[in-house]
């Protein structure tokens, strides 16, 4: 399933009325996607067209593809095996070698993309055996999940499921296309659709199309600072080996992982296998004071989210709240530019409720960005009582550990939820 998570406030000029974007984030694949491929066997056919056992002959005498897809698909897993070699190689012509023209220009550009990406794993799972394409005699389907890494060799691959589509052609089937990934709102990735051009640093690898390479250098710079502060945030474990960020122009943020986001967005992420999350930064949105708040907002989701993902609900507040707080990087509240924001909206009478605070895909602008100010302003209350440590236990309690924000606030501050979300929303009320 699924599963849309938080909206960050929007960055905007101070006192204007420049409706800018928030994030969004979009968390999980469903687990039956993301399941291992059943293991394949080795072994190809002794002659091209020779009838197998394992053939059925229909009611007109022709062969029903039973036997035909076994070994169908035992060939076009080699022809698999074969290119993810010649792509962790850096071998463009053997990459290429497997499919038909039609489909080369299309797969040169994905060949570009990932070893831009500096691809280091590279393993294709088809699943099941392929079907034939009614009407289309010689013609196969085959889903296949691919599972990948990027810059870091020893990672924990992260899936993509595509259908592939096929010709028989003598001895080895011919890979006729690649469709784009649809998983949701996580396909298709930028790889998959777009030219890129990237730049690497130690914590962080920012892609983005040629139009917008003469950013890189500074979204890189911006990335690497925010790493920093977002690796204090990896609350359930390790933080991410490295964030990955991608910078989109007009058509891509239309395209990438799905679009469709709220007017208002200016980044999100996105998670995109078990445990990682891939940012996105809308070009379009971002102000003159550049993406630094907005890095640190979205690698701190990256750092912190439950591997499994985040369902939002009650605890949108504590999320989005974390996120902004470490966007401010220890700024005075009274320097945080959505207190007038959060002003209007508490005083045209706000309930008083932190749980009901996530603001609708179609918000105004202005308040959406209340709701990212009040989560900010009740975190940094809590932050200023317990400190910063025993506030990220709070999150990975409440969030990675399933617990109900009652039974988290008892066992890590000792204390009943109840009276500390009033005492929030009382300093929610006096600063704003």
């Amino acid at each position: 399933m699924t599963e849309d998570a938080p909206r960050r406030r929007p960055r905007w000029p101070r006192r204007t009325a420049l409706a800018v974007a928030l994030s969004l984030l979009v968390c999980g694949l469903p687990a039956a996607l993301l399941a291992d491929a059943a293991d394949r066997a080795a072994d190809r056919p002794t002659a091209a067209g020779r009838a197998d056992p394992a053939d059925r002959v229909d009611q007109a005498g022709q062969a029903a593809p039973a036997g035909r897809a076994a070994r169908l698909g035992r060939d076009l897993a080699a022809q698999l095996d074969r290119q993810a070699v010649a792509l962790r190689r850096g071998d463009r012509a053997g990459f290429l070698a497997i499919a038909d023209q039609s489909a080369r220009p299309d797969l040169a550009r994905r060949y570009a993309a990932l070893r831009a990406l500096r691809v280091t794993v590279w393993r294709a799972e088809p699943e099941g055996p392929p079907t034939a394409v009614a009407g289309q005699p010689g013609r196969w389907r085959q889903p296949v999940t691919f599972r990948y890494c990027l810059v870091v060799p020893d990672c924990r691959p992260d899936p993509v499921r595509v259908q592939t589509r096929w010709r028989e052609s003598g001895d080895a089937p011919v890979l006729v296309a690649v469709e784009e990934s649809r998983a949701g709102r996580t396909g298709p990735r930028p790889w998959e659709v777009s030219e890129l051009v990237t730049a690497v640093g130690p914590r962080t690898v920012v892609a983005t199309t040629p139009a917008y390479r003469g950013r890189l250098p500074g979204l890189l710079a911006g990335a690497e600072a925010a790493a920093q502060v977002a690796d204090r945030f990896a609350v359930a474990g390790p933080p991410p080996d490295r964030y990955r960020i991608f910078y989109a122009g007009r058509a891509e943020w239309r395209r990438w992982y799905g679009g469709g986001r709220p007017r208002w967005t200016a980044g999100y992420a996105v998670t995109v296998g078990d445990g990682r999350h891939e940012v996105v930064l809308n070009a379009a949105a971002l102000t003159a004071s550049g993406p630094d708040e907005l890095l640190r907002h979205e690698l701190t989701h990256a750092a912190s989210l439950p591997a499994a993902g985040w369902r939002g609900g009650p605890t949108w507040w504590l999320v989005e709240g974390l996120a902004e707080y470490a966007a401010t990087d220890h700024a005075p509240v009274d320097r945080y530019e959505g207190l007038d924001e959060v002003h209007r909206f508490v005083t045209a009478g706000w309930d008083g409720r932190l749980a009901g605070l996530a603001p609708a895909d179609d918000a105004p602008a202005d308040r959406a960005g209340a709701a990212y100010g009040i989560g900010y302003l009740a975190v940094r209350h809590l932050v200023d009582r317990y400190g910063e440590q025993r506030v990220r236990d709070f999150f990975r309690a409440a969030l990675s550990g399933g617990r109900a924000v009652e039974e988290a606030s008892a066992q890590v501050f000792g204390e009943p939820w109840q009276p500390l979300h009033d005492e929030c929303v009382a300093y929610v009320r006096a600063r704003a």
